[in-house]
C-alpha cells in the first residue's frame, strides 16, 4: 500500500461513517456533526471545513429526500398549518383584510394575492413560495 493511500486510510476511517447514512442512529450521528459544522463554519466559504459541511449537507438531504419526503400541499394548507401552529384566527391575520375575507381565502373561494403572500411570508418568516 503506498504511502498516500496510508495516511488516507487513517482519515477516511474517521469520517467515512458521516457519508453513508444507513438508520436512524446513523442519521442523528450525521446531523448532529453538521449542526457542529454549521455553529463553526457558518457561511464562510473560505474556512477549511466549509467543504465538509457541503459535502454532508449534500448526504444528510438526500437521506431526508428518501426517509422524509415532504408532502405536496396548496399555499393554503400551508397557511392553515401555520395559522394552527401559532394559534390564530382570521382576525389574526389583518394583512389579508377582514375576517370574513380570511375565511372566503381558506374555504378557497378567494384567491391569495401577491400582496397577500409577501405579507404572510413576512408574518410567518417563510418564504414566499410556500404559499404559491
Amino acid at each position: 500500500m503506498s504511502v498516500i493511500a496510508k495516511d488516507i486510510q487513517a482519515h477516511w476511517r474517521v469520517v467515512q461513517p458521516l457519508f453513508s447514512i444507513r438508520n436512524e442512529n446513523e442519521y442523528d450521528k450525521a446531523t448532529a456533526t453538521l449542526n457542529a459544522l454549521i455553529d463553526e463554519v457558518g457561511t464562510d466559504e473560505q474556512h477549511p471545513l466549509y467543504e465538509l459541511l457541503d459535502t454532508l449537507g449534500t448526504v444528510v438531504h438526500a437521506y431526508e429526500e428518501q426517509h422524509y419526503p415532504i408532502l405536496e400541499c396548496s399555499g393554503i394548507e400551508v397557511l392553515e398549518f401555520l395559522m394552527e401552529e401559532h394559534q390564530l384566527e382570521p382576525p389574526d391575520l389583518p394583512a389579508l383584510g377582514p375576517p370574513d375575507i380570511v375565511v372566503e381565502i381558506l374555504k378557497g373561494e378567494r384567491d391569495l394575492t401577491v400582496t397577500h403572500i409577501h405579507a404572510l411570508a413576512k408574518t410567518f418568516q417563510v418564504s414566499p413560495a410556500v404559499f404559491v
